[in-house]
């Protein structure tokens, strides 16, 4: 979408081909019975592109944003803990140890050197800090980022940042500041907008016009015999033409783009193919507010695998922004799977609900019993009043072991063909601005060639 309307703008007729009939992907908001759903992404950051972006659509008034304080909260003990976002919060919080405060501390004053293989994010946590540090904070916020496991998630792929400031500096705190010029690093503000983040599809949409071909699927991509360009052949429920294209962007999921590619280059094919995603099921569940006992006053939380649950976290979206539950309501999306659970996709919409709904309830004092007795067990029944599932059998790209080696593989075949360009999830980060990021520098080395 980023693409196509950033080259448009500058006068490139680009032509958008979704098999789909919407544009946006998993970026998909639904009203429904009353609530404001987000099947895909919950949110996304305020990053100077995504703002800039959002400027020349022309749809900055209909942004919101969630509270900037908003506490964050880790399932520790079977009860929610504060996350610490600062280094005073950290030191005087109680989610770890002294032993890992020290550790920590130690990094800042001490010096290590990252080993000259790829290093997974649970193996370089537990040499730097501690493996408590990993299972209640690192872990829950790798599986809340990647839905990944971190036994398998390259740290260099995955948080580039972290690798580079412990190679520069021996420590990662002080790689860390010194990347920030010294100064506290700022966490951007989440947002979205009134009716859903999809917002944005539709103004792309929009501004594409006829330029956008809804339902029509590329089924080959192909070398034109006599010039540098591709031969695409598209299907349409009425019919099947091909077209000529001077670039192509294939901005498709990772296993998409390997078949389309295996034509052009077979071993291009076979490495974006080999690309684990994790699959997600994201269960929406409303309830009646006089029905949770919890105040609700935050982001949500993440839970560390040990705590034995399956939900991988939960956002409080009606605590976030407006409009998204009915008046009297509240509406909870969670996130089930991933790739410490990936059979958690088999389950049926029924069973998942259930899941969900059976965890939540002890968790955020949902319907309690009365007249139950100290420690008796929570009461098994269904309390949701509202319920939504969507799954994804392959959301999220997994940035495992290996992963910069594929990609730089993947960018030697690419290169031998200065017409073809990719965009997608599995290149520089899932999260939505990354995307955008990506996206606008692939638009602008194409319009850098044009001008040579």
């Amino acid at each position: 979408m980023v693409c196509a309307h950033a080259l448009r703008k500058t006068g490139i007729d680009a032509l958008l081909v979704e098999a789909s009939d919407r544009l946006g992907g998993s970026i998909h908001s639904l009203q429904r019975d009353g609530y404001l759903l987000e099947l895909g992404p919950q949110s996304f950051s305020s990053t100077p592109p995504m703002r800039a972006l959002c400027a020349e659509l022309g749809i900055e008034a209909d942004l919101v944003q969630a509270p900037p304080h908003a506490p964050r909260y880790i399932l520790v003990g079977g009860a929610l803990k504060q996350v610490p976002l600062s280094p005073p919060a950290f030191l005087t919080s109680d989610l770890v140890s002294a032993r890992t405060k020290w550790a920590v501390a130690r990094d800042l004053f001490g010096k290590s050197r990252a080993p000259d293989q790829d290093e997974s994010v649970a193996a370089f946590v537990r040499r730097k800090f501690s493996a408590e540090l990993l299972d209640r904070l690192v872990g829950p916020f790798v599986s809340g980022v990647y839905a990944g496991d971190p036994e398998r998630l390259s740290l260099r792929s995955a948080f580039p940042t972290l690798h580079d400031a412990e190679k520069r500096k021996g420590s990662v705190i002080r790689g860390m500041m010194a990347k920030s010029g010294g100064s506290p690093r700022q966490r951007p503000t989440l947002q979205s907008f009134r009716d859903g983040t999809e917002v944005i599809a539709l103004a792309i949409a929009s501004g594409l016009g006829d330029r956008l071909q809804l339902n029509a699927r590329v089924t080959r991509v192909e070398l034109d015999a006599v010039s540098t360009s591709f031969q695409l052949t598209i299907r349409t429920p009425d019919k099947e033409e091909t077209i000529l294209a001077d670039n192509v962007i294939v901005a498709t999921p990772a296993d998409v783009a390997g078949e389309l590619l295996r034509d052009v280059n077979p071993s291009l094919g076979s490495l974006l193919g080999a690309i684990e995603h994790a699959p997600v099921a994201v269960v929406s569940l409303g309830y009646r507010r006089s029905d949770v006992d919890h105040p609700l006053a935050g982001f949500g939380f993440l839970v560390p695998r040990s705590a034995g649950l399956r939900v991988l976290g939960t956002v409080w979206n009606s605590s976030l922004f407006p409009g998204r539950a009915p008046d009297g309501e509240v509406l909870l999306t969670s996130f089930v799977g991933g790739a410490t659970d990936p059979g958690a996709a088999a389950l049926s919409p029924k069973e998942l609900t259930s899941l969900v709904d059976n965890e939540l309830a002890p968790l955020l004092k949902i319907c309690p019993d009365k007249t139950a007795g100290p420690g008796e067990p929570y009461p098994s029944m269904f309390r949701a009043s509202f319920s939504h599932v969507t799954i994804y059998p392959r959301a999220l790209p997994q940035y495992n072991l290996g992963h910069s080696d594929r990609l730089a593989a993947i960018e030697g075949h690419r290169t031998k063909f200065p017409n073809l360009w990719l965009a997608g999830n599995y290149l520089r980060g899932p999260s939505v601005g990354t995307c955008v990021e990506q996206s606008l520098s692939v638009a602008n080395e194409i319009l850098s060639r044009m001008k040579r």
